[in-house]
C-alpha cells in the first residue's frame, strides 16, 4: 500500500498537513507515503486528478482505492488506510 501527498509549497493547507503526515509516516513505517508537489509534477497531479488539495491518493497494487482531499486528522488518515 502507498500513499500519494499531492501539495504546493504555497499551499496553507498543505502546510497545516505536514506535521499529521510525518506523524502518520512515523507510525505506519510499513506504509510508503510520497509527497508530491503538484508544481513539479504537474503530469502525475493530472493523472490522479488532485485538483483539490492538500489530496492523499491511497495505492493498493498500483491502483487507486481511496483518496482524500482537505486537511485530515491523524485518526481520519488511519481509517483511510483501513481494511
Amino acid at each position: 500500500m502507498e500513499i500519494l501527498d499531492f501539495y504546493a509549497d504555497w499551499c496553507g493547507p498543505c502546510q497545516m498537513m505536514k506535521p499529521t503526515v510525518e506523524e502518520f509516516k512515523e507510525l505506519h513505517p510499513e506504509i510508503k507515503v510520497t509527497a508530491v508537489n503538484i508544481d513539479d509534477e504537474e503530469e502525475l497531479a493530472d493523472k490522479y486528478n488532485a485538483a483539490t488539495i492538500p489530496c492523499l491518493v491511497v495505492l493498493k497494487d498500483g491502483e487507486e482505492i481511496k483518496r482524500a482531499e482537505g486537511v485530515q486528522s491523524l485518526k481520519k488518515l488511519e481509517k483511510l488506510v483501513e481494511g
